[in-house]
Formats: structure tokens, C-alpha cells, sequence
């Protein structure tokens, strides 16, 4: 992982108090990046000040700039939480905007220039150390240590919560035939039980904990960034020679069958051909089955299966057609003299 791509690639946050410096880079920088950032910072600083000044980033703006800045909701509350209100400096103030600014310069410059780093975690974790060693030392230009210079300020800080709660982000998904969890463009394993079933997912700094019910969990490292990575754990592999097969019947299939037993095999059929994952088909299919009248829906089937038809946009169309034929009357087709 090289140092200088990260200008261009990726997004950070910077804090300064009193000249101290702390920063995080991370792959994106969105407002759960940003509540992520902003709470390591505090805890590193060991409490808030009444105002934090932003530029006019859309992670936290709603609408409006400078003065009349009004902060996203979310943000909005999340500042509330540690006892400070966003501020954004007004366009155009050239001061206020070097202010904010210039910390990214020396960072790129000084602390990204000629390093690699094996991992996000990694380059975070040596940016922190990074910081501790510059804030540490004298300056010229304020003709001061930052650190000490903290020391004297930190008194004035507004004290942190008694309890931080850890950010999160909460994600409904659905199980893949693989046995998958999609998020962010990686996938993570669970048992292959819970294939077809809906999780929550729950997303931190560190990790993924995706969960079944209140007695099934399952906890996998977060990888930070869009990497199209599969992370198996080992107790979800399949044992030696067996796949990823899923246990047979689906749920769904259960309730087709048991709902219309005529369409035992054009179910056979559509698990075979469709187009779609089996799990969202079949779910149509239920849905066809318990929403139209049974006597056009088995015409349509029969008909599609007769042409091997198995797209269910299709079929529904079919169904709709001879709905319309049974149960309305059409102008000129009155059967009154």
C-alpha cells in the first residue's frame, strides 16, 4: 500500500487543539466515517470544545454555508451527544479556510510522502504515532511545545460522556445462495442455514457482526475498503466434497407447494432456469400464488410451462390477461339483449 496514493484516492479527518494535532485517513469519508473519526479524536483529546469549525463539507451540511450552516440532523445530534455544535467558515473567508486546510498540506507532505503501509489499520495506527512524536515538538512559530501548551488549555475542554457508545450503522441483507452476506462490496460467511433468510448487520470501526435472531451471531473483521473479498470463516465452510449446497427445500417452495400442489414441477423447472437467485423467484412466485385467483394463475402456468417460460414478470402478465378475460366485462362483450 503506497503513501502517495492516498491523496487523490482517499478522504481524512484532521483535528487540531491548540496546535495539537490528530488524524485519521480512511478509504471514504462519509458521516459514519466522519462520527467514527470524530470520536477517536475526542478521546484521544479527553474532551470537546463548545464549537468544532468544518468546511463546507456535504458529510455534515444539510444547507446553507458560513452563519447560516445547518447541520445534517444525524451530525446535529451526534454533536450534541459530546456538547459541541458544527461551525462552517464562510466561503470565500481566505483565513478561516487555510485554518482548516492547511493540516492536509503538512499531513500529505510530511507524513504520507515516501511511506507504505500494509493495511489501513496499519497506516492509521503509525499516523497516531506520528502525531504523539509532532506533538512533542517545539515550534518555532509559537515558540512553544503544542503538548505543553495543552496541557495548560485542556482545563477548559467541556469533559467527555461517562459513556461513549460505539458507532455503528444498522443494514437489513439478504442471505445469497452462497451463503454470503454482501456489504460494501465484500462478502462474509454464515452458516449455510441462513441462506434465503434476512439478517441485520451491524457495522462498526473494527467489525461486522451479522445477526440472525437474538441467539445467532456471527462477528468477522471489517474490511475497510471495496475489495470484492470473500471472508469465510472456518467453522461456515462446507465439509470436504459437500459445496456450499443449500438444504432443500426453501421455505418458499414449502408454502408453493403446499398452497397449489399443481405446481410442484414448474417450481422444479424454475430453479433450474430462472434468470433470477432461486430465493427471490421463488418469493415472486409466492406472492403470484397468494395474490391472484387460483384458476388463472394454473391456466398461466400450464401455458408457461408448455413453452418453458420461467420469467415471472412475464407469467404475472399472463395471469393479469386472463383475470381481466373471466372476471370483467369488456364493451361489446355484454351478454344482456
Amino acid at each position: 500500500m503506497g503513501g502517495r496514493k492516498y491523496k487523490a484516492q482517499t478522504a481524512s479527518g484532521v483535528l487540531c487543539y491548540s496546535r495539537m494535532l490528530f488524524f485519521q485517513i480512511h478509504p471514504t469519508f462519509n458521516r459514519f466515517d466522519c462520527k467514527v473519526f470524530l470520536t477517536d479524536a475526542l478521546r484521544h483529546m479527553g474532551g470537546a470544545t463548545a464549537r468544532v469549525m468544518i468546511d463546507n463539507t456535504h458529510v455534515v451540511v444539510l444547507r446553507g454555508s458560513g452563519r447560516e450552516m445547518v447541520p445534517v440532523p444525524e451530525m446535529a445530534a451526534f454533536g450534541e451527544r459530546f456538547g459541541f455544535q458544527f461551525v462552517a467558515h464562510a466561503i470565500g473567508n481566505a483565513n478561516r479556510s487555510a485554518r482548516v486546510e492547511r493540516p492536509f498540506w503538512f499531513i500529505e507532505t510530511n507524513f504520507l510522502a515516501g511511506r507504505t503501509f500494509s493495511s489501513w489499520e496499519d497506516l492509521n495506527q503509525r499516523a497516531r504515532e506520528w502525531c504523539d512524536k509532532v506533538n512533542s515538538t517545539y515550534k518555532k512559530h509559537i515558540r512553544a511545545v503544542p503538548r505543553e501548551l495543552f496541557a495548560v488549555e485542556r482545563l477548559h475542554l467541556k469533559p467527555l460522556p461517562a459513556w461513549i457508545p460505539e458507532v455503528y450503522r444498522l443494514q437489513q441483507r439478504l442471505v445469497d445462495i452462497e451463503g454470503y452476506v454482501a456489504l460494501n462490496s465484500n462478502r462474509y460467511s454464515v452458516p449455510v442455514d441462513w441462506i434465503g433468510r434476512r439478517v441485520e448487520v451491524r457495522e462498526t470501526k473494527d467489525k461486522i457482526e451479522i445477526q440472525l435472531d437474538a441467539r445467532r451471531l456471527v462477528t468477522h473483521r471489517r474490511i475497510a475498503e471495496a475489495e470484492h473479498q470473500r471472508v469465510m470463516l472456518a467453522e461456515h465452510r462446507p465439509p470436504r466434497g459437500q459445496g456450499s449446497q443449500r438444504p432443500d427445500p426453501h421455505p418458499e417452495e414449502k408454502a408453493i407447494v403446499a398452497a397449489a400442489p399443481e405446481l410442484a414441477d414448474y417450481v422444479v423447472g424454475l430453479k433450474q432456469r430462472s434468470r433470477k437467485v432461486v430465493t427471490l423467484a421463488l418469493r415472486q412466485l409466492l406472492r403470484l400464488v397468494r395474490e391472484y385467483p387460483r384458476e388463472p394463475l394454473l391456466g398461466a402456468v400450464r401455458e408457461a410451462g408448455r413453452y418453458g417460460l420461467y420469467d415471472l414478470d412475464r407469467l404475472e402478465r399472463m395471469i393479469l390477461r386472463r383475470v381481466t378475460r373471466e372476471y370483467f366485462l369488456l364493451d361489446g362483450e355484454s351478454d344482456d339483449d
